[in-house]
């Protein structure tokens, strides 16, 4: 997602860059999320990890499940619980979708990144995504090995 040059409401909080390297993405969704006034001033300093999170369909709703978010340290006595299931908010026809690709063999929601967008309101994108084999991994870091080579190499000789 291109960040907005002159917006500063735009802010990524936390990317879970081993994503795309465990799993092949598929297919991604813009989902919004329900969070207390905590979460939020914790989220606005940055202090988040989504690596080990996952989304799942539950009871006809959908949730983040195992995501962190630190504690506020000025919100000590009505503060959060750090590692709770948070609901994420799409459409009804969104959420038959996804249940739909995640009954499919071997197919997860993973969190891919969880951001403020240019109207400063919290979403996290997640992705429709596969597991890969320990193969299709080095395959995946061979093929990025090749390009920056390739790239090197058109540089020194272009």
């Amino acid at each position: 997602m291109a960040k907005p040059k002159d917006n500063p409401n735009y802010k990524v909080v936390a990317e879970n860059r081993r994503a795309r390297f465990d799993y092949a993405i598929e297919d991604d969704l813009e989902c919004g999320i329900i969070l207390e006034g905590s979460e939020v001033k914790s989220l606005r300093q940055g202090n988040a990890n989504i690596a080990e999170s996952y989304a799942t369909v539950d009871n006809g709703e959908l949730w983040l499940v195992n995501s962190y978010v630190a504690p506020y340290e000025q919100a000590r006595t009505f503060g959060h619980e750090e590692r709770r299931r948070r609901k994420l908010l799409v459409s009804r026809k969104e959420l038959a979708r996804l249940w739909n690709e995640t009954q499919r063999k071997g197919m997860t929601l993973v969190p891919l990144v969880l951001y403020f967008n240019h109207r400063g309101i919290a979403k996290i994108k997640i992705g429709i995504a596969k597991g890969k084999k320990t193969h299709d991994k080095r395959e995946t870091a061979a093929k990025r090995d090749w390009n920056r080579q390739k790239q090197r190499l058109l540089k020194e000789h272009g």
